[in-house]
């Protein structure tokens, strides 16, 4: 496999996870759709250091 593939691959699998997760949580729903926003604000964070790495 290559390794673009392993990696969208793996982004699949925690995607469902988290999906899987998120549907079993029983919480108020505007504490979950907090939640649900988590993993957005990592990736976002990410780029940006990534970004900010490759300049320098």
């Amino acid at each position: 496999m290559k390794r673009k593939h392993l990696i969208w691959f793996m982004c699949l699998l925690v995607g469902i996870g988290y999906f899987s997760a998120m549907s079993n949580l029983e919480t108020h729903y505007f504490w979950k759709s907090l939640i649900a926003f988590i993993p957005v604000q990592i990736a976002a964070i990410a780029y940006v250091t990534a970004a900010r790495w490759s300049r320098s």
